[in-house]
Order: C-alpha cells, then sequence, then structure tokens
C-alpha cells in the first residue's frame, strides 16, 4: 500500500489534526469513570479516572498509566442526569483500546446501556408532578 499512515499521538485533550478520521461529534465532558481491564472474563487491572469526551462510538478518558492496545476494557461512568429525576444512572460500556499513552486511553465501544447506579432518593411527595404522585 502506497501512501502515508497517520500515527495518532496526540496528548490528551489535544486540538484535533487536519487529517482527523473520527466522524462522530465528540462532547467534551469531565464525568467519573470506573475501568476494569479483562481477558477471557478475568478481571487482569482495575482503576479510576476522569472522561475528557465521549461520542457514540467512544470514550477517551484519563487513565494514569498506559493500558495494552486492543485490550478488552469494561467501563462505568457516573451519568449526569436522574431517571425521571429521582434515580442516579450510569452509563456502562464495553470495548477495545484503541491507544494509550500514560495520561489518556481511548476506546471503541462495541456496546453501551444506560442502568441505575443505586439506591432511589427519596424525594418529598409535593416535589413530584401530579401525574406522578400517587393517591395512596
Amino acid at each position: 500500500m502506497t501512501g502515508s499512515a497517520k500515527v495518532w499521538n496526540e496528548p490528551c485533550g489535544g486540538p484535533l489534526s487536519i487529517g482527523e478520521r473520527r466522524g462522530d461529534r465528540r462532547y467534551g465532558i469531565q464525568l467519573d469513570i470506573r475501568w476494569k481491564l479483562l481477558h477471557r472474563r478475568r478481571v487482569l487491572d482495575s482503576g479510576i479516572g476522569r472522561t475528557r469526551d465521549l461520542s457514540s462510538r467512544g470514550i477517551l478518558f484519563e487513565v494514569g498509566r498506559i493500558l495494552p492496545a486492543r485490550s478488552h476494557l469494561e467501563v462505568a461512568i457516573s451519568w449526569p442526569a436522574l431517571l425521571h429525576g429521582v434515580s442516579p444512572l450510569k452509563l456502562v460500556a464495553a470495548g477495545r483500546v484503541v491507544r494509550s499513552d500514560g495520561t489518556c486511553t481511548a476506546i471503541r465501544m462495541t456496546q453501551h446501556e444506560f442502568r441505575t447506579a443505586g439506591p432511589r432518593r427519596t424525594v418529598p411527595r409535593r416535589w413530584l408532578p401530579q401525574a406522578l404522585q400517587s393517591p395512596f
């Protein structure tokens, strides 16, 4: 194959290059993230960090160390919205490491879903919209 290959060694959160190939819009947002490095369903390593940006197919997050390229990760991100204004949510995703530079790691998601993230928050009945209030 002729031509030049582009190697992405940009610093975490650095400016995008003219040859940017990612087609999905990326949203710069910092959220708490927990990650697990998996191999054949075994957890080899785990840690916490902060997201730098998200898209519909990928996540860039601060990890503080290099993670092996093409390795399988599961992540759980604390989501800033509540389900029905009451229950905290988390975004749970699985994917492959596409790059890691010791500061940040980027994964391409292969699956994702929202889950409730813990016990339901107690909200006084008077704060709920009339349609959600039970007559009991």
